[in-house]
């Protein structure tokens, strides 16, 4: 970026937020306090009015507005994706607004830009796979979810667990209060405080039922940030696998989440796996078949037993 490049940003910037300090702005572009100083000063001189509080930042005078910026093809190709991405895996709502926006960039794009952002597209294709179930139910959830946040209302549903409670059952009601969503490894996730557990607990759309926006309002704590949140790391349970070395690459595009460490044992290689409950790799495991050989938990070797002998059983 050069300098004329950084300064128009660092004007859009400034319209952006109301104040922002000089350190900030040197971290965002990646140059020095010093050269911030000097940019500020020069788009001072050339009438841009910028108000300067010692020890708080910089801000645009009130009413001062940039004319209509121009786009690259590079930028409007990353615009008119990600429009299309929010079409696809966000809620109805959303889905029409975004369509608008695609067609509103594409209409004020010079002739020129729309042509190469054509092309550039054209070369390019992000497939977005569908939620599990229904992407129907998981839309119509996100939607409802969202304006929950919004109004900070608390939601009920009934939960399908990926694994049975000590009682065998899977589903349970639940009532929380929404933080936050996140598209997680091509599934939305809830971040909620859960009245059950007392505490944040994280929640697939997918595995929700019978959903309900409730009257009951919840205040979000002031030092809630889902920008900033990071779940506990709760992957306790440690499983070690021996495998070929010819599925040593399919097993790390698989559970690429769970290995810890992975090391060369003779003919075949150790992968090191952390999970919370041994059984979410199970069915990974199982689709590996005979070119891995679990070594420990034994409760793992067991369960892997008794599926090869049902197996056989029909054959």
């Amino acid at each position: 970026m050069n300098k004329t490049e950084r300064q128009l940003a660092i004007t859009l910037e400034l319209q952006r937020t109301k104040l922002i300090r000089a350190e900030d702005l040197a971290s965002r572009f990646e140059t020095s306090v010093r050269t911030i100083y000097r940019d500020i000063q020069a788009l001072s001189e050339a009438g841009v009015p910028i108000a300067g509080a010692p020890g708080h930042g910089y801000s645009l005078m009130e009413g001062y507005f940039l004319p209509p910026v121009s786009f690259t093809a590079e930028e409007a190709v990353s615009l008119l994706m990600g429009a299309r991405f929010i079409e696809q895996r966000w809620d109805a709502a959303y889905g029409i607004q975004a369509k608008s926006a695609h067609r509103k960039i594409e209409a004020i794009l010079p002739e020129n830009v729309r042509k190469a952002s054509a092309r550039v597209q054209e070369t390019m294709r992000v497939l977005y796979p569908a939620e599990p179930d229904t992407a129907t139910h998981v839309k119509t959830y996100l939607h409802d979810i969202r304006h929950a946040i919004l109004e900070q209302r608390k939601i009920s549903f009934t939960y399908m667990k990926n694994l049975p409670e000590t009682d065998g059952k899977r589903s349970t009601q639940r009532v929380v209060s929404p933080y936050g969503l996140s598209l997680v490894r091509e599934h939305w996730m809830l971040v909620a405080k859960c009245d059950l557990r007392q505490d944040l607990r994280h929640f697939r759309l997918s595995r929700m039922s019978e959903l309900v926006v409730l009257e009951d309002a919840f205040l979000l704590p002031p030092d809630f940030d889902l920008n900033r949140y990071q779940p506990r790391d709760d992957r306790d349970e440690h499983v070690l696998i021996r495998a070929k070395v010819e599925v040593a690459d399919k097993i790390r595009e698989l559970l690429h989440f769970y290995i810890d460490a992975v090391h060369e044992q003779g003919e075949g290689i150790h992968f090191h796996f952390r999970v919370r409950h041994p059984e979410e790799i199970l069915h990974h495991l199982l689709g590996l078949g005979g070119d891995i050989e679990v070594i420990k938990p034994e409760f793992l070797r067991n369960r892997m037993r008794e599926f090869a002998s049902n197996i056989l059983k029909h054959y």
